[in-house]
């Protein structure tokens, strides 16, 4: 009898500590699309931050998740054709760099979970309200409409003789229109005038860059927008070479040579996004997850591109910068 037993036990006893073991399954790789209406190689620090904060929260590329890229490098029509690249690859979900980007993502896809970050979300019909974005996206306003007047104030506080302005924009990003009008609004009462230069693409640069010069501008605006994040060098060469007192939408401006930058903290903003994906991976549905704003603003000068054009900082405005690039 007892022999018996031993040859039926054995065989139980050899399932119950081989089979948890063989019977563990694959890690489950979720897939992330990143889509940008520019390039990591213009804003690497703000890539490095989402993906850092990945890391923090568990995420290893290629352990557990993978990541599809696909940038449109300045060139905004090319976005849908993008975006559709990555319904098509079966991303879980995706990462929207931009207005142009989100809404490239929104007409593609109405299942696929979109984490947008661009200025103006409700205004621009992506969402029905902030508070309950609804559908399958969610995500953060960039503030760049909000503080288009600000920048305008504080060029004429370092450039109080500063009378004609001229703003750079893009007419096909849909938070342009609303930067340049806000900002001709105001420009009367600070006693100034506002010359207005579409950019449409990159080959537009070189005429806007000439009809600048033709009106005597004697400052010049950036509006945020991608195509202008990746032709940066070339905007800041042309306002140093010119003399031109200039303001940025963000601090790599600053740090890459231009003069000054006030806007989103978006290195802060990115790690945020990250937060928004995580909550998505893990079943929380982008509808109910409210569009935030952003938490923190920044105010860099470039002392070494003032130098360069002749320009001194009045010491009241420098007391209240952010960041000084010395």
């Amino acid at each position: 009898m007892s022999r018996k037993i031993v040859v039926w036990l054995l065989p139980t006893i050899l399932l119950t500590t081989v089979s948890p073991a063989e019977a563990q399954q694959p890690t489950k790789i979720s897939r992330i699309g990143e889509l940008g209406a520019s390039s990591p190689s213009a804003n690497p620090a703000r890539y490095e931050a989402f993906r850092q904060r990945l890391l923090e929260l568990g995420y290893v590329e290629g352990k557990n998740i993978a990541i599809e890229y696909r940038y449109a490098e300045g060139k905004l029509e090319r976005l849908p054709d993008l975006a559709a690249e990555l319904v098509r690859s079966k991303v879980d979900v995706i990462v929207a760099r931009g207005l142009p980007a989100a809404r490239a993502a929104k007409q593609v896809t109405t299942t696929i979970p979109i984490v947008m970050q661009g200025g103006d979300p409700v205004g621009s019909g992506l969402v029905a309200s902030l508070a309950r974005p609804g559908g399958n996206i969610t995500g953060f306003s960039d503030g760049t409409v909000d503080v288009s007047t600000k920048r305008l104030e504080l060029l004429k506080e370092v450039v109080p003789k500063v009378f004609r302005v001229a703003i750079v924009w893009n007419p096909t990003n849909p938070t342009n229109p609303v930067q340049v009008k806000d900002t001709q609004v105001a420009a009367p009462a600070l006693g100034m005038t506002v010359l207005s230069v579409e950019v449409k693409g990159i080959d537009d640069l070189e005429r806007a860059f000439t009809a600048i010069k033709k009106d005597g501008a004697g400052g010049l605006l950036v509006t945020a927008d991608p195509m202008f994040a990746f032709e940066r060098k070339r905007i800041i060469d042309f306002a140093a070479k010119n003399r031109l007192p200039a303001m940025y939408s963000s601090s790599e401006n600053a740090e890459a040579g231009g003069l000054m930058a006030y806007g989103t903290n978006f290195v802060d903003l990115y790690r945020r996004v990250a937060d928004y994906v995580d909550k998505i991976l893990k079943g929380t549905k982008p509808g109910d997850l409210p569009v935030e704003q952003p938490m923190k603003f920044e105010f860099v000068i470039n002392l070494k591109a003032a130098k360069q054009i002749g320009l001194t900082i009045p010491p009241n405005v420098l007391a209240r910068a952010n960041k000084v690039i010395r």
